[in-house]
């Protein structure tokens, strides 16, 4: 007798919450820090000063991404709340309507129309405003905005971001910092990109590529900004 397999499926979508903040704030956080000790020490600053401002900046910046991001998250949050809470009273009013609203949704994706209505009815008795929100709004358990994860994903991404380039400060001599910091970031951009990638399950060669651009424009230009200041 053949025994069944358990099918079991892995898909990215309910990761995309948490890993977008999350490589967000890792991203911003090697990026602002490494070009701000780049800076800093294109001016003529002393170790003790470039290492200060690098920790200024991680603190600064892991609470503004997390405050950032959980007021984004959060408005993003009270809209779906808004949108629920409307169908919810559509719902109350008018049930009919709302069955036939359902049921145009189901025939545009393909089902015939008795069957449509079929599914309509049944999905609705067993939760309707469940139905409604995730074939009407595009609102499920996978999407639903999550503020509070976002907000700490932000802040300890930013901070292990940001605690690379510092680590870098700590154990290059003040003469190779720039080049050292320059190089250790950029290697960590491309690795970060290529993983959350792969993670997503997205091209690892154009995220990494990606990153790698921004991430060298941004030193670039904040060096030659301090330099400039510093002379």
């Amino acid at each position: 007798m053949r025994r069944r397999s358990r099918h079991i499926e892995r898909h990215q979508v309910g990761r995309l919450g948490w890993l977008r903040a999350a490589v967000l704030g890792a991203n911003d956080g090697i990026v602002s820090t490494a070009s701000l000790i780049v800076g800093v020490a294109a001016a003529g600053a002393s170790t003790q000063a470039i290492l200060l401002a690098g920790v200024a900046a991680l603190v600064a910046g892991a609470m503004s991404m997390a405050a950032g991001e959980y007021v984004s998250v959060s408005a993003q949050s009270d809209s779906e709340a808004a949108d629920l809470a409307r169908e919810k009273r559509e719902l109350a009013e008018d049930t009919e309507d709302e069955q036939d609203e359902l049921t145009r949704i189901y025939i545009g994706r393909g089902l015939e129309a008795e069957l449509a209505r079929k599914v309509a009815l049944q999905l609705m008795a067993h939760d309707a405003l469940g139905a409604h929100a995730r074939d009407e709004l595009g609102i499920s358990d996978l999407t639903a905005a999550k503020p509070l994860q976002a907000a700490l994903a932000s802040a300890a991404s930013f901070a292990a971001g940001a605690a690379l380039p510092l680590v870098v400060v700590m154990l290059s001599p003040l003469s190779a910092m720039i080049p050292a910091t320059v190089g250790a970031s950029l290697v960590c951009l491309v690795v970060l990109g290529v993983v959350s990638a792969r993670t997503g399950g997205a091209q690892p060669l154009r995220a990494a590529l990606r990153v790698l651009l921004w991430g060298g424009l941004a030193m670039g230009i904040t060096a030659t900004v301090g330099r400039l200041f510093g002379a």
